[in-house]
């Protein structure tokens, strides 16, 4: 199998418009061959979402979601270029889809593009930290070109993790990501359509309460007797 690299899937994504996994995909199945990928999305009909690159989406659904319990809510807008497709019933389905994502997988950002270059320093600084304690517990230093692949690795999982986009939709078997069913669903339409943002509440999320330590309470009471 081809070694396919991040240049290789920005290179074809530029050419097509598709997104970043169906690109990388399509290359795996090329055996890295640039062209037969762009034939391969092609023919799945994914190259029709960068004829609408251009295209202004403003229109959609601003969706709630309410989990089990009324413990976690979730406000979505996603966008659509017409309220026809707002009223599909795929597109609703699919922005119920992301909601319950959001709901359970607590995303930071929609898309990478979108996180600041001082979380992202943050991370690497984390990460780094990590494996200088890893070093100094286990006496084993490893080299500098290997601890930046580390990193990297590390920063990959995270963006994978905390981007709405790149996590996988726990609603569906198979594996697929939020991004990629926004994009397959947008070729099927015809339509460009998008994750514009999103807030999520947790119940008690920033309260801090108060422990109470009855045998303090007691003695305290006793004193002031």
């Amino acid at each position: 199998m081809a070694n396919v690299t991040a240049k290789d899937v920005k290179a074809l994504r530029d050419r097509t418009g598709a997104g970043m996994m169906d690109c990388k995909n399509a290359l795996l199945e090329a055996d890295g061959d640039q062209e037969k990928a762009l034939e391969i999305i092609q023919k799945k009909g994914l190259a029709k979402v960068a004829k609408r690159a251009g295209a202004i989406a403003a229109e959609g659904l601003i969706h709630g979601y309410i989990h089990a319990g009324n413990r976690i809510g979730v406000l979505v807008e996603v966008n659509c270029q017409t309220d026809f497709v707002a009223r599909n019933e795929d597109f609703r389905s699919l922005v119920d889809e992301i909601g319950l994502q959001i709901a359970s997988s607590s995303p930071l950002y929609v898309r990478e593009s979108e996180i600041p270059a001082e979380d992202i320093e943050q991370k690497k600084r984390i990460f780094q930290g990590q494996l200088e304690e890893e070093a100094k517990q286990t006496g084993k230093e490893k080299p500098a070109a290997a601890l930046e692949k580390i990193i990297e690795g590390k920063l990959a999982k995270w963006m994978n993790e905390a981007c709405l986009e790149n996590q996988e939709l726990v609603t569906r078997e198979e594996k697929t990501t939020v991004g990629s069913a926004v994009e397959a669903l947008s070729a099927k339409i015809g339509e460009k359509l998008a994750i514009r943002r999103f807030v999520r509440y947790e119940l008690g999320e920033g309260i801090e309460v108060k422990k109470a330590d009855l045998a303090a309470d007691v003695a305290a009471t006793l004193a002031g007797a």
